[in-house]
């Protein structure tokens, strides 16, 4: 079907037009797919990671190639004291999408699994998130509307292996997304997350390039493929689109299956 044929009320309801998307995380992998979908749907970015560069940038070029306004950010998420800055920056602007991508994930066994990696992990994964959330959202609350976007995962739901402090935090971004849309739905917000599962980024580079492994994996998923970025952007877009105006506290699985078998 053309654009020309789609009917106005379904692309007027996944638009995003004149409305500012903050993403975290968007230098890369699933972040600079998020950013670039949400700004092909109408939203200038804001875009967020430890080395984000302020010139010229992958995220950037994809932004302004979709006719947005793009903002670069950097920020160090294992420094509490960095994301409180950025916590109270971001509530001065006018925030009508977060999105808490940024993450990073350290494995070891439980029984040698480092203090540091797991205080780091959670840190970057869950401290940052919820910060950002609880500050950009006051804001939200005043203005009467707003959407909040986590990235969760499939060990949300699991346990996996060799990673207690990701799975752990990501856990909790399960439990906190619940939480959230309890208070803030009555408030005109919605507090939702995406599960990613299996996707080809930087993440999963150690367990692509186990062959034995990768084989495991693609075996458990129906769909038979690891996931792209723009699998998950997709399901974002939804999230943070009208079409999502009664979805709340949702965790929602992107794993070609995987959850279901």
């Amino acid at each position: 079907m053309s654009t020309s044929t789609v009917p106005a009320y379904l692309t007027d309801l996944f638009s995003l037009e004149g409305q500012l998307a903050v993403v975290t995380g968007a230098s890369q992998g699933i972040g600079l797919a998020i950013a670039t979908t949400l700004a092909r749907a109408g939203a200038d970015v804001v875009g967020i990671s430890h080395s984000m560069p302020l010139g010229d940038s992958e995220v950037r070029t994809a932004v302004e190639a979709a006719g947005r306004e793009f903002t670069p950010l950097a920020a160090d998420f294992s420094d509490r004291g960095a994301v409180a800055a950025l916590a109270d920056q971001l509530a001065g602007l006018p925030v009508d999408i977060l999105v808490n991508n940024g993450g990073t994930i350290r494995r070891a066994p439980a029984a040698e699994h480092p203090d540091e990696d797991f205080d780091h992990v959670v840190d970057v994964n869950l401290r940052s998130a919820w910060v950002l959330s609880r500050e950009v959202g006051r804001a939200m609350i005043e203005r009467g509307s707003g959407k909040i976007i986590n990235t969760a995962s499939m060990l949300s739901f699991q346990g996996g292996i060799n990673v207690p402090g990701y799975t752990s935090s990501k856990s909790a971004i399960a439990g906190l997304t619940k939480a959230l849309a309890n208070e803030w739905a009555s408030k005109g917000l919605n507090v939702n997350a995406v599960a990613p599962g299996y996707v080809a980024t930087a993440n999963t580079q150690q367990l692509r390039d186990d062959a034995g492994r990768s084989e495991e994996i693609l075996a458990r998923i129906p769909a038979g493929r690891w996931a792209e970025p723009d699998d998950i952007a997709g399901a974002v877009l939804f999230l943070a689109s009208r079409a999502a105006s009664y979805v709340n506290g949702a965790i929602v699985p992107v794993d070609g299956g995987w959850l279901a078998r």
